[in-house]
């Protein structure tokens, strides 16, 4: 039986006391959690205050992004080996804001993927439709071929040290929400595309659903057979939320 996941994106947000704050509202809130997992991917500056405040704590952590290299010329980047050096389990890799801001193509999110599992890091890997390419009806291609990207570049395999979070673009940061039956058909259409590679590793498979999750929608959500808890955006930035949810997730 799959686990369940809640992992916190705070994206560009935070600050060393109100993390503190925080963080120690959500290891207080989460203890005795049975059945979930809970994590926090933060911003860079902030690893090592996140390392040092719940390395003995329950709470995993992470980074939002990486860059597909493993050292070299890039100003600014930060690799997945400097990462680890942080002790983080997750990185985020294909978020729909760096697709969508930063041009990052699905070519370029595989190779980040990859350079994730080469360090020991799990890359939850983000896919996900526009509103306009939902209104088209061609959400199961898009969704197809950012997967595809992945299994082409490094074979169905390696989804196995990894985690799909699926995000309907249009719902995030906007308010709307898929349904959960909405949520559900685009997560079993992902689970059974890997199925038809590799039925054991599409069984095992964590998908997150990454669009608006609250504490008012995460039990409903979480029911759903083939969601396998939550990326969370700005509810994770508010202790009781972030709780909530957490919770909802328990088996």
């Amino acid at each position: 039986m799959r686990s369940k996941l809640v992992a916190g994106n705070w994206k560009m947000h935070g600050g060393m006391a109100q993390n503190r704050l925080l963080l120690d509202l959500i290891v207080g809130g989460t203890r005795g959690l049975y059945g979930a997992d809970c994590a926090v991917c933060v911003p860079y500056p902030y690893l090592s205050q996140v390392q040092s405040l719940l390395q003995d704590t329950h709470i995993l952590w992470g980074a939002q992004n990486m860059s597909q290299h493993e050292k070299g010329a890039y100003t600014g980047e930060v690799s997945a080996t400097m990462l680890t050096d942080f002790a983080c389990r997750y990185v985020i890799v294909g978020h729909s804001e760096r697709r969508a801001l930063y041009g990052e193509d699905s070519l370029t999110v595989a190779l980040k993927f990859k350079a994730a599992q080469s360090a020991g890091l799990l890359p939850i890997l983000c896919i996900g439709e526009t509103l306009e390419q939902r209104e088209a009806n061609v959400t199961e291609q898009v969704i197809a071929d950012q997967l595809d990207a992945v299994i082409g570049l490094l074979g169905v395999s390696a989804l196995a040290k990894s985690v799909l979070a699926y995000e309907p673009v249009w719902a995030i940061g906007t308010g709307k929400t898929a349904t959960p039956q909405q949520a559900q058909d685009v997560h079993a259409f992902i689970r059974n595309r890997v199925a038809d590679k590799d039925i054991e590793i599409a069984a095992g498979l964590q998908i997150l659903y990454g669009g608006s999750v609250k504490a008012n929608n995460a039990s409903e959500l979480f029911s759903m057979p083939d969601i396998d808890g939550g990326l969370i955006g700005g509810a994770s930035l508010i202790a009781d939320e972030f709780i909530a949810i957490c919770r909802a997730a328990q088996s």
